[in-house]
């Protein structure tokens, strides 16, 4: 591990809007994490087929999303927008719909700093199709090849950032999850993962720093929303799902370690341990994500965001608009809220209300409080490696959660504490070394449903 300490260890300057490590943007110069904080709008196709003979109605969706969206911004007076294209499957096995779908968001953009001084940001976010073959091939095919020429056309049209929802580990982190089992979410996360994240993110970089684009980190949604929305279903314990979103961190931080620069996605939920260990910006969704998914975390998701997202939302119309205007108006204002907050000294007082708000009411909340962040993230930065990060940072969620929950700080039931004295119990008597750990899982996993050659394990 590249970290060993933290970037923010004071939790008071772990705040909204401000990020150690800003970035600009490559079009407009847009510095994200340098005292503002910006709505980022995440959007996608209504229900379509998307084949050839439909590809002149896509192309208008996109046309349509950017020309409306940032009109609306515009007459709302944004200082500074984000748009985050995330393509569907075949937008990436495609690679040139993608390249046109970036140009037409492109145009757009500088239609609209041309009409109304608007500055604007492109995030562009290739689907990860490697999945799309069982067992997944991680490395090499034309779901690989197809993902990387996505990657180097977008950007070499102008794309300002480069993210990705990866998906290596997930073959074996589902069934975890379904069983509950501790063992196996870390082997998926800290041993598949780390290793796909690290030659992923190798490469990503190296495209971005050739054409001048913005790495921007990855995203854990595939296992720590899965878990979040499996806990909202009642499949899964919500103290459960809770540990699984503090060791996704330790996944996501490979990026940053590879030479992502952030903003890290909206969807990445473990963002605020990546900003305390990091210091680099981040983005973040919580009330306004309902559009695709419910959460716990509304209000507290906004504590520490430097771009405020919303989750996608498909481009369908409602009462008052379509619903990207809708959900561009809903970020703007929330933005402005906060930024107000901050011009007038409030930014600490408005912090701490979007904390209080959420955090004592689920124990997924409880673990963004800015105190526990910090804890946490000092955890996961003493491991020695990712396989020692983790079993830390399990060790210290599920002791925080109970000693939380016997303050009357947060809510943990009955059987969640049984749940979290087993994941105690069970992480303690794991190996201490990753050798070992890997050995034992080898024989633990099933071996069909991935390839140990993918992450640099032998059969």
């Amino acid at each position: 591990m590249k970290y060993s300490s933290l970037a923010i260890s004071n939790p008071n300057d772990l705040i909204y809007g401000k990020a150690l490590s800003p970035v600009t943007t490559r079009n407009y110069g847009l510095e994200i994490g340098g005292g503002l904080i910006y709505p980022e709008l995440n959007f996608t196709l209504p229900p379509m087929k998307l084949e050839e003979a439909n590809l002149k109605e896509m192309y208008g969706h996109y046309q349509q999303i950017v020309t409306q969206s940032l009109k609306r911004a515009a007459e709302l007076g944004a200082p500074g927008v984000v748009l985050e294209c995330e393509t569907l499957p075949p937008q990436t096995e495609f690679p040139q719909w993608s390249e046109n779908i970036c140009k037409i968001l492109l145009d757009g953009m500088a239609d609209a700093n041309a009409k109304y001084g608007l500055k604007s940001a492109l995030r562009f976010t290739p689907n990860d199709n490697r999945d799309m073959m069982r067992p997944p091939q991680m490395r090499s095919g034309r779901y690989w090849e197809a993902m990387l020429d996505t990657f180097e056309r977008v950007t070499k049209l102008g794309a300002d950032m480069i993210s990705i929802e990866s998906i290596g580990g997930k073959e074996t982190h589902d069934e975890a999850l379904i069983k509950c089992d501790i063992e196996q979410v870390i082997f998926s996360l800290a041993v598949l993962a780390t290793r796909d994240m690290k030659f992923l993110w190798e490469n990503i970089v190296s495209i971005c720093d050739k054409n001048n684009s913005i790495p921007a980190g990855d995203s854990s949604c595939g296992f720590g929303n899965t878990a979040m929305v499996l806990a909202e279903q009642r499949l899964i314990p919500n103290a459960f799902s809770t540990v699984v979103r503090v060791l996704t961190a330790v996944r996501a931080l490979v990026a940053l370690e590879c030479g992502a620069r952030g903003p890290s996605k909206d969807c990445a939920y473990e963002n605020p341990f990546l900003k305390a260990i990091t210091g680099t910006s981040i983005s973040c969704e919580g009330k306004t994500s309902a559009c695709a998914h419910l959460s716990p975390v509304g209000n507290i998701a906004a504590a520490y965001a430097d771009l405020w997202s919303n989750e996608s939302v498909q481009n369908v119309m409602l009462l008052g608009s379509t619903a990207p205007v809708a959900y561009m108006e809903q970020l703007t204002y929330d933005c402005r809220l906060f930024n107000t907050a901050a011009a007038q000294g409030g930014a600490l007082t408005m912090r701490n209300w979007l904390v209080d708000s959420d955090a004592g009411l689920d124990n997924r909340a409880y673990i963004f409080r800015p105190e526990n962040v910090i804890s946490l993230s000092q955890a996961i930065v003493s491991g020695d490696d990712y396989y020692d990060a983790a079993r830390k940072a399990a060790l210290a969620t599920a002791r925080m959660l109970i000693e939380g929950g016997k303050k009357g700080e947060t809510t943990i039931t009955k059987m969640e504490y049984k749940y979290l004295e087993n994941i105690i119990k069970t992480v303690e008597a794991m190996p201490t070394t990753e050798g070992d750990f890997i050995t034992k899982m080898m024989g633990k996993v099933d071996l069909n449903k991935f390839d140990p050659k993918g992450y640099d394990l032998a059969a």
